[in-house]
């Protein structure tokens, strides 16, 4: 057996860093793509290994014969690399080819060690490792029937979103026998080129001959996980977190801040939505009106803060609409002059935006982390403070506090002088969550004092189109925050999203109910892990304590390595006593629950 490597790409799409470099030296965790292959291929007895070069086909071809002298290295040159695509270095390579049993590789790629072995190891004679399609992938499909044999390759032009079902993506790595690369495909290699031209891919060959053969390649399915193609800047970036150490990757997919629909394999208990909205018929109607919202342009600040007032029933004058909460919460702290009052631990958005010497901390006495206003009231009585925040239910501890309490707080606020900020992004999930909301025109206008956060993303579950509301009875303070947001900060999605919301309003009453339901049995599932203390939530999360230290130091590392399940680990959180270990779970649908109760009983 041989091995044929097609590395003579320029890499355009990859910029700087293929800038003075062939695509297959590209670093990946700091060892280039090139080695990596080499060192895999390594492990079987080739006769020899032939590389076609093209861009810094030279250096490329000094750099392999310094690194690996032991190898049976052999050099095609494809001088036109610029005018041609990768069927033509693989004709040109043609006389090699037809030496002997071949493994066939495109340069570009990263995969697990066990792939090779997968193909290698396989009794097909002639086959080709697919991966069911997902979302990253570009490039050659497949169709294969029940006997895994290719009926069809789907070139770029003739793919159709509405077959992904059936699709599965070539992972460029193929075993030929020599009888077949001798009788069928180099005569069909042949003719291609001299018919149909040399700027082409040399899957198009494959194409014709399953058209004229569906049994002669087979296909070998391999998790889309185990493998990766790397042709821009972000694929780069996602292939080191894939292949990256599991410490390493756990770190780097925390610093992703999301982006985890990268990862269809990865279950995400970091970020918090809500699992039963929106539903289906409100999808599909956005969907439905997915091109013209793409094509044009969406209305201005005046037009979506209309929509976001229907969307709350308030008055225009008092709301704010922004990209996602974040947005609202970066500008606050500019626009109101004077200190915070934070508790802690907390949703770090907020003080990660003041100063410290702006930030006065109260640290609840409880062991859950929860706290009365009467304790707030106490502590921010006997401290100078200009604005007092409340995180209801608070992030991360889940602790709520009833709408008449913060009546009571408002009213003590407005006699010492003091603005009330409340955030209630997650207040509809409480018990009586709705009823509990603070965004109505008359409370906020007869206490002008009060500013009231509500972020969409998080209880409507849609993360994906940064929507967030800011409302007061100060239009002050409510047009300069206007004025602070770009004219333009809303997209079509989340304009048309809150423009057809009403329809769907009896929906929204419902998932919150039955995530209600959700929560309690989740509680339950969870109370029944030995080193885990739950403590009481009223939000879409709960806050829990790993009582045991060496389950603690490595479960955020254990569930994602083992279970490829990410967790929120609280250690770098401000606030946690230093001698204890939390975590936050978000709550899913059952499901997905049942998964990380049954992964983390297993853990001891």
């Amino acid at each position: 057996m041989q091995a044929i490597i097609l590395a003579a790409g320029m890499g355009r799409r990859l910029g700087e860093f293929t800038a003075h470099n062939t695509k297959c030296m590209l670093e990946v965790n700091g060892i280039p793509l090139i080695d990596r292959m080499l060192m895999q291929l390594r492990k079987y007895d080739l006769k020899q290994i032939v590389v076609v070069t093209g861009y810094e086909g030279e250096k490329l071809r000094k750099y392999l014969e310094a690194g690996y002298p032991d190898l049976p290295l052999v050099f095609v040159d494809n001088p036109v690399y610029d005018k041609t695509n990768n069927i033509y270095s693989l004709w040109l390579a043609r006389d090699e080819m037809a030496k002997d049993e071949t493994l066939l590789l495109e340069s570009d790629l990263i995969f697990k060690h066990d792939v090779l072995r997968t193909i290698v190891d396989s009794p097909l004679k002639d086959c080709a490792l697919v991966s069911h399609y997902q979302t990253w992938m570009d490039g050659t499909m497949i169709r294969m029937d029940e006997d895994n044999s290719i009926l069809s390759f789907i070139p770029k032009k003739a793919f159709k979103y509405s077959d992904t079902e059936h699709y599965y993506k070539t992972v460029n790595i193929y075993k030929f026998s020599r009888e077949f690369i001798v009788h069928h495909y180099l005569p069909f290699l042949d003719a291609y080129i001299r018919v149909l031209g040399e700027n082409e891919y040399y899957e198009q060959v494959l194409r014709v001959l399953a058209m004229i053969d569906k049994t002669v390649i087979k296909a070998i399915p391999i998790p889309g996980t185990d493998w990766y193609e790397i042709d821009d800047v972000q694929d780069l970036r996602i292939a080191e977190i894939l292949f990256a150490d599991p410490v390493q990757k756990l770190e780097k997919i925390q610093k992703s801040y999301g982006g985890y629909w990268r990862y269809p394999g990865m279950l995400d208990f970091c970020y918090l939505v809500n699992p039963y909205f929106p539903r289906r018929k409100m999808i599909e109607e956005m969907k439905a009106n997915f091109e013209p919202l793409l094509r044009d342009y969406p209305s201005g600040m005046g037009v979506n803060s209309l929509l976001a007032a229907k969307y709350f029933d308030l008055s225009h004058d008092l709301v704010v609409v922004g990209n996602g909460a974040a947005e609202l919460i970066k500008s606050l702290p500019s626009i109101l002059p004077g200190t915070f009052g934070i508790s802690y631990p907390t949703f770090e958005e907020y003080p990660n935006r003041l100063s410290p010497d702006r930030v006065v901390k109260f640290h609840p006495s409880d062991a859950d982390f929860h706290y009365t206003v009467d304790e707030l009231m106490a502590f921010y009585g006997a401290r100078s403070v200009d604005n007092i925040l409340l995180i209801n239910p608070d992030n991360p501890s889940g602790n709520f506090i009833a709408r008449t309490d913060i009546l009571r707080l408002l009213e003590w606020c407005e006699q010492q002088g003091k603005r009330l900020i409340v955030d209630e992004s997650f207040v509809d999930f409480a018990d009586d969550g709705l009823a509990q909301t603070l965004l109505q025109t008359s409370l906020l206008q007869e206490h002008p004092s009060l500013i009231v956060v509500k972020s969409i993303s998080k209880s409507y579950g849609v993360p994906g189109l940064r929507l967030g509301v800011m409302a007061s009875g100060d239009t002050r303070t409510i047009d300069l925050l206007r004025k602070d947001v770009g004219i333009w900060n809303i997209n079509s999605f989340a304009e048309f999203y809150m423009q057809i919301y009403g329809k769907y309003e009896k929906d929204y009453e419902e998932a919150c109910e039955r995530f209600r339901k959700e929560r309690e049995l989740f509680e339950k599932e969870l109370s029944a892990i030995d080193w885990l203390r739950v403590i009481p939530s009223q939000a879409n999360y709960f806050l829990c304590e790993v009582l045991d230290a060496e389950i603690a130091e490595k479960l955020a590392l254990r569930l994602l390595t083992e279970f490829d399940i990410l967790i929120k680990d609280c250690s770098t959180k401000q606030g946690f006593p230093a001698d204890r270990r939390y975590i936050r779970l978000a709550i899913r649908d059952r499901a997905d629950d049942h998964r990380l109760v049954s992964a983390m009983l297993t853990i001891r």
